[in-house]
């Protein structure tokens, strides 16, 4: 038998709108997959890159925080990514299902850099301790993993009746 492969989508998953909010200074990023018995492995991402056509995702992630998340990203090729503006609460999540541990980009090491400032920054600006903030988002630059995934599927997560519907590309 002959494995059929799957054409390619007409458009992306991911509309130009939600790309540019996902790359928003401030923005809140989490990571998660499944690991044996599909408990969860979860993991604070530190930078996202989406490329040009967006039909694909890589976020930066500790690896020596999260061996876990990257063994069971390994495992399962399954990640589901949680982008949260703290201010509004805004919250959209995508999946993917063919994730992999990616060389490290030429400008990753920066990108995590500032979007984990701005992260900080933008928690400082609503009142949070900045200094508290940074100590609980530290990460060792040198242990930066890519994992890069096509979205196959979107959702909005907004507290609210809407919470749970896929997004509209």
């Amino acid at each position: 038998m002959i494995a059929r492969v799957a054409e390619p989508t007409a458009r992306p998953i991911l509309d130009a709108e939600h790309a540019a909010f996902v790359l928003l200074p401030g923005i809140s990023m989490t990571a998660a997959s499944r690991a044996g018995a599909s408990l969860p492995e979860v993991g604070r991402v530190h930078g996202c890159r989406v490329s040009s056509d967006r039909t694909r995702v890589t976020v930066l992630l500790p690896g020596d925080q999260y061996p876990g998340l990257i063994a069971a990203i390994r495992a399962t090729r399954a990640i589901a990514v949680v982008y949260s503006l703290p201010k509004t609460h805004r919250t959209i999540q995508l999946k993917g299902t063919d994730a992999a541990v990616e060389p490290l980009a030429p400008g990753d090491a920066g990108l995590a850099a500032q979007a984990t400032d701005s992260f900080a920054a933008g928690l400082g600006a609503l009142g949070y301790n900045e200094t508290m903030v940074r100590a609980a988002v530290w990460y060792e630059p040198a242990a930066l993993v890519a994992v890069g995934f096509t979205p196959c599927a979107a959702f909005q997560q907004t507290p609210g009746p809407r919470a749970g519907a896929p997004l509209a590309a």
